[in-house]
């Protein structure tokens, strides 16, 4: 008789503590679709304003070069990223109705632009290591001579990649739709050793990019460490243009390391979460540091730009200038 109060209690708390529980979740979806808009909004104004600089500089100049190709090509490409990343989430969790095609256009949307973000700044990286690297290596010197080339072999190659990809891929998601359709085909075995291809060509995608740009962040460093100790044998100053280019460089292909590692281990979590609504803590979590890599990194490329951070603090001066004056004119 005693415990009968006592259920009556808890039967109270439950229905308490999911009211709570929802509200916590109503909060956190709330922040994280302002910090997610935040993110695009500010990663598409450093990637635009990246590819307005160089076009811009291309018009009265005539010609542009290797390293502002790749950047302006990246910076394309990351703002399709970010937007793709906004919309899908959108479209998830405020359980917008799309159509199949518009699913598919996602999805290999995201495939496509996520791939180019990925393999052109690890061209980047190897870009910078072939024009600052300074090794007496016969294959490195041969290498240096053909920086174009190389480039562009190295693209190609990204490509036999991004096909079976988009494959892979887009059979998956037509799979799942099929699946919460009702039909059997997602129980099959087949449908199993197709996702589990697609994964494999996916972190095959991602890996082979990652490590050729920490074997470039590995050799930009002991180039750096070599040259300064050349420095210091015939007592010279460390702050010469070849130190400043490595230091820069070296800056650029950590931050990409670093800020990708992130992207890497949010894909890794949410797949093994892909089961869970995208309105789980988990999901929130890694959409955000999701979106976080290119948009961030955009900014530190542009900092590291003599060019375009020059006319991006020209920019904010004028911004400045321009509020004050509209302060002062009453």
């Amino acid at each position: 008789m005693k415990l009968q109060p006592v259920i009556q209690e808890l039967h109270f708390i439950s229905p308490l503590s999911k009211t709570i529980w929802s509200d916590i979740m109503s909060i956190l979806v709330s922040t994280a679709a302002i910090v997610m808009v935040a993110e695009t909004v500010l990663g598409t104004f450093a990637n635009a304003f990246i590819i307005l600089v160089n076009c811009t500089d291309c018009i009265k100049r005539r010609k542009i070069s290797l390293a502002n190709r790749i950047l302006t090509a990246l910076a394309i490409f990351r703002i399709g990223l970010l937007w793709i990343i906004l919309m899908n989430w959108y479209s998830n969790v405020f359980h917008l109705v799309l159509s199949l095609q518009v699913k598919y256009s996602i999805c290999a949307g995201w495939i496509v632009t996520n791939h180019f973000n990925t393999w052109l700044a690890t061209i980047l990286s190897i870009h910078y290591l072939l024009k600052i690297g300074s090794f007496s290596n016969l294959i490195f010197l041969v290498l240096k001579g053909k920086i174009k080339t190389v480039l562009i072999a190295v693209f190609l190659v990204s490509l036999v990649l991004l096909f079976p990809n988009i494959i892979m891929v887009t059979n998956c998601e037509r799979i799942q739709v099929n699946g919460q359709r009702g039909n059997l085909t997602g129980k099959t075995k087949g449908t199993y050793f197709l996702k589990l291809t697609a994964m494999m060509i996916f972190t095959l995608d991602t890996m082979v990019p990652f490590t050729t740009s920490t074997i470039c962040f590995l050799l930009l460093i002991y180039s750096l460490c070599k040259h300064l100790r050349k420095m210091r044998l015939y007592q010279k100053g460390t702050q010469d243009l070849s130190t400043s280019a490595h230091i820069k460089a070296l800056q650029a292909v950590i931050s990409f390391l670093l800020l990708f590692s992130m992207f890497i281990l949010s894909l890794i979590i949410s797949g093994y979460n892909y089961r869970k609504s995208l309105e789980e803590p988990v999901h929130l979590i890694c959409l955000i540091i999701g979106a976080l890599y290119p948009s961030s990194h955009s900014y530190i490329l542009l900092w590291g730009n003599k060019r375009i951070k020059q006319a991006f603090v020209l920019a904010l001066v004028q911004m400045r200038a321009r509020l004050w004056l509209k302060e002062q004119k009453p």
